[in-house]
């Protein structure tokens, strides 16, 4: 059966050249698909990136909502420590106004006395000394001097560069859980060899034990078979350590149950890639680029502080009686601000976000020259990790070959079990080699793609 199986994993590596090459996130499993959105889902970076794309969201309302008119309704009362009166003089004047004007009403002549018994109204306040005032305003502002604009464009720009960070962190994150994933199956493909270990060494543990009984061996044979058994223990602790600590992993990164994670049989199957010519910019650099953007309409936005801005100003008082005899009912009123000089602080603010800017170029460009040389380092894996798998190939079949041979010798009484289990051990420790072939070229694939922007799943 494992001769069989080593023939299968051949005939499939074989076959995976010469068919249609597929993207990734075609063929990755399903197991791992799901564990990469739920990872995804999980993922408390992203959760954060996703608040800070809510906040330049409403960073945007905040923008347009500048020219929405702002109502306030008001309510006071104020007690004075006297009513607000005219002078004496003053009253005196409006008292023989009210006079003349009666007699000239009566018809009596100017210079004749006035008549007794007709009332006179005292002289109004000019304000009671309690006040009870209810009013609305509305504030409409017409042109913001593009300030209110340019604050609009800065933040859709930064929203932009958070979602393409959000994307880039989804990118790792995705790339953790396959290689999490595919360590863990590494782990579960080298447990088959500890076993034929361990078989192998009962073998030879009876197969020692006879040849001392027959004295065609010494106990010190059977003392080397007793360290080869502890220096096993050692690896079977190792191995379960490795694998309680991958699903460990797995779980913080997906909140999958450790249960569940424990079921799994994941398995190593190479990576075909159609994507080795195709590069699309990276989502770091695309974040980059819009948060050089969202700096520039910054500045923009904090130059426009010296341009004159227009807005409208509407009073009402929905309360009369207490009001002064110079306070109007109502008004309506425009107006223009025109910030002249402000001790210079736009003109550094915007000098600020424009060297904030420059600091995102040297980024950009520092960042592309990362990504070329991690492009020609993960094509050079790649071919190499190819090379290695065709070298593992050859050396599955010159073991199976071997195991082969080896057999039918024994099964003529021609050679000992101990060669044959010798064989048949290295032709598990070959199949093992050949996963690891695969978890290399996995990798060397996934780092290509990432390198590209090309990655998906």
């Amino acid at each position: 059966m494992q001769i069989n199986t080593s023939r299968l994993s051949i005939l499939l590596i074989a076959f995976a050249w010469f068919v249609p090459s597929l993207s990734i996130a075609q063929q990755l499993d399903p197991v791992l698909k799901n564990l990469i959105n739920k990872g995804l889902d999980k993922s408390h970076s992203i959760n954060i990136k996703n608040f800070d794309k809510e906040q330049a969201t409403i960073d945007q309302k905040m923008a347009k909502s500048v020219f929405l008119p702002k109502v306030t309704f008001n309510g006071s009362y104020t007690r004075l420590d006297d009513d607000i009166t005219f002078d004496n003089d003053t009253q005196n004047l409006l008292l023989a106004t009210q006079k003349l004007l009666i007699k000239e009403a009566a018809g009596i002549p100017f210079n004749s006395a006035f008549p007794q018994g007709i009332p006179l109204k005292p002289a109004p306040n000019l304000q009671n000394k309690d006040i009870l005032k209810s009013s609305m305003d509305v504030d409409w502002i017409l042109f913001s001097g593009f300030e209110a604009s340019n604050a609009l464009k800065a933040s859709k720009h930064k929203e932009a560069s958070i979602n393409y960070l959000a994307m880039a962190e989804k990118d790792k994150i995705a790339i953790n859980i396959i290689e999490t994933y595919d360590k863990l199956a590494l782990v579960y493909a080298s447990k088959r060899v500890l076993q034929t270990s361990e078989n192998y060494l009962k073998q030879q543990e009876h197969y020692v034990r006879k040849a001392i009984e027959n004295g065609l061996a010494t106990p010190i044979g059977r003392k080397k078979i007793e360290l080869a058994q502890q220096q096993l223990a050692g690896k079977m602790l190792e191995y379960n350590q490795n694998k309680k600590l991958l699903i460990e992993v797995l779980h913080q990164l997906t909140n999958e149950s450790k249960e569940k994670l424990t079921l799994l049989d994941p398995q190593l199957q190479p990576f075909t890639n159609d994507s080795m010519t195709k590069s699309e910019k990276r989502n770091e650099i695309k974040a980059l680029e819009e948060g050089e953007k969202a700096t520039l309409y910054k500045s923009k936005m904090e130059k426009s502080n010296f341009i004159p801005k227009l807005a409208i100003k509407g009073h009402y008082e929905f309360l009369e009686d207490d009001l002064s005899l110079l306070d109007p009912k109502w008004y309506v009123a425009a107006g223009i601000k025109w910030n002249v000089f402000d001790g210079n602080q736009s003109k550094l603010k915007s000098k600020k976000s424009i060297i904030e800017s420059q600091k995102y170029g040297e980024q950009i460009e520092d960042a592309n020259e990362m990504i070329a040389l991690s492009v020609i380092k993960a094509e050079l894996t790649y071919e190499s990790s190819l090379q290695n798998t065709e070298m593992i190939q050859k050396e599955i079949e010159l073991a199976n070959d071997t195991y082969q041979m080896i057999d039918k010798q024994y099964r003529n009484n021609l050679t000992s079990i101990k060669e044959v289990l010798d064989a048949l051990n290295d032709l598990e420790k070959a199949n093992f080699k050949l996963q690891e072939s695969y978890y290399n070229q996995r990798r060397a694939v996934t780092n290509l793609l990432y390198a590209k922007g090309a990655l998906n799943y």
